[in-house]
């Protein structure tokens, strides 16, 4: 870090002092200084306009979220996340990025993805993750090694999957230390969340999970097996009884989309303490997988109708990582704004897609980014002019396959490997019948914007763009 990242980064910090004292007043002018400093580069100041006509109502459900971090939300773990995943992953890391995507001309992520380890407490119908058992992990030494490189790239989010991540807590709690200028997320069956666990995750205050749940009691049972579901409520009690930030992560199916998108879900989760959640359509990952649980193009545009009202009315931030690629301009994996790498040390593109050509012990983040497979997603994306079409397995026949079989990358499934084409094909039909609800959807979009060449996503939004 300079000298003037140090400066501008202690101004921010202190900044952040004068907001603590008055949030209601003073967090529209942090915002304001944000925008500033992003000096029209279109990193950040998108997203801060949208944030500022939200929060222009005092009322309003936006400015409750906001509100609620103060009255809900431990200080120390407040100030910490606020440091790192705003200061440092945003106003300080997005410049860095941009320079050095500049530099080296292939994709630089704002999220790393990792999985600590293979190994999981819980065998849930159609995860990938149960074919692997125990058979791989990530030494804490190959965790801190992926971080060093991670910041010297611009990159200070990091959110674990798996398997069970918390299989590995005592690592992860040693990261959130040595790397107390990172944020670190995530993906949790929540089941070994106690109350010791919690108690250091208020000393470090850079971790966040978000719990795993496939709707109500009957639902989260049904696939991950009895008891889960009211374990997982346990933790999020002792997570809100102390005050600790933390979210909720939904696969909605074919069996569940109804429950997952109704207001008594969201209004459920919220009750519970949820400040957020994360929502993903299953995906056929694997030999094992179940490919009739891939929703209907009816079921996905009622999920998009459904999240896209609430965000209107619920005090609650949501993100649909396939329905929300009009916000984001299209697929955002292959390191545009993130990567996965897998507990046996393979870098690949997306959490979903299980190919390869890089691996952590054969080359450095940076070779990985510029790697024959990246350079494919990145020289691809986004994969259709429809925004809402922007995944190159689900919504775009065999996108995925072309592409690694231009580079051939290999499976890194260990257990029982398929190949891209084939993964590709059990989605051939999902792809036919969304490609049509979708143009509708697009093509009824007030204002539409494509990507254009420019921030730390490859994509400048404009500032009156609303969906």
């Amino acid at each position: 870090m300079g000298a003037s990242d140090f400066m501008k980064g202690f101004a921010m910090k202190k900044f952040y002092e004068y907001l603590d004292k008055d949030p209601e007043k003073n967090f529209p002018k942090m915002l304001d200084m944000l925008e500033k400093a992003d000096g029209g580069r279109g990193s950040v100041s998108p997203q801060i306009g949208g944030i500022k006509r939200f929060i222009a109502d005092p009322d309003g459900n936006w400015a409750q979220l906001i509100k609620s971090l103060w009255t809900d939300i431990d200080a120390h773990q407040r100030k910490k996340l606020v440091e790192n995943v705003v200061i440092n992953g945003t106003l300080l890391g997005t410049p860095k990025v941009i320079e050095l995507q500049e530099k080296y001309q292939c994709n630089i992520p704002w999220v790393i993805i990792m999985d600590p380890t293979s190994a999981c407490n819980l065998k849930c119908t159609g995860c990938w993750a149960s074919e692997y058992g125990d058979k791989m992990s990530l030494s804490f030494e190959q965790m801190d090694d992926i971080v060093k490189q991670g910041k010297a790239l611009g990159t200070y989010v990091y959110l674990f999957t798996g398997g069970e991540p918390l299989v590995k807590k005592d690592d992860i709690i040693k990261l959130c230390e040595k790397h107390n200028d990172c944020g670190f997320l995530s993906f949790t069956n929540g089941t070994l969340i106690d109350e010791k666990f919690a108690d250091e995750m208020l000393r470090v205050g850079n971790f966040i999970p978000a719990i795993s749940i496939e709707g109500f009691e009957e639902a989260t049972d049904s696939r991950r097996g009895k008891g889960t579901y009211q374990r997982a409520v346990n933790a999020m009690q002792i997570l809100k009884e102390k005050k600790l930030l933390f979210g909720i992560s939904n696969c909605y199916t074919r069996a569940n989309t109804d429950v997952i998108g109704s207001e008594e879900y969201f209004d459920h989760m919220i009750s519970l303490g949820a400040k957020f959640s994360w929502f993903f359509t299953y995906m056929p990952v694997g030999t094992d997988a179940v490919p009739e649980l891939i929703v209907t193009a009816e079921q996905r545009k009622f999920m998009y109708e459904q999240i896209n009202k609430f965000r209107q009315t619920k005090p609650f931030f949501t993100m649909d990582f396939w329905n929300d690629g009009d916000a984001v301009g299209g697929c955002i994996a292959g390191g545009r704004g993130y990567l996965h790498i897998s507990a046996n040390g393979d870098i690949e593109p997306c959490a979903f897609v299980h190919y390869s050509d890089s691996n952590i012990k054969e080359k450095t983040l940076l070779e990985a980014y510029k790697s024959p497979l990246f350079m494919e997603y990145r020289n691809n994306q986004p994969f259709s002019e429809n925004m809402l079409r922007p995944c190159p397995v689900l919504d775009n026949k065999f996108k995925l396959a072309e592409m690694v079989e231009r580079t051939n990358a290999k499976s890194t499934d260990l257990s029982s490997p398929e190949s891209a084409r084939d993964y590709c094909a059990k989605c051939v039909e999902a792809a036919d019948n969304w490609e049509k609800v979708s143009n509708e959807i697009w093509e009824s979009l007030p204002k539409k914007r494509g990507p254009q060449l420019s921030g730390r996503m490859g994509v400048k939004r404009d500032p009156d763009y609303k969906r």
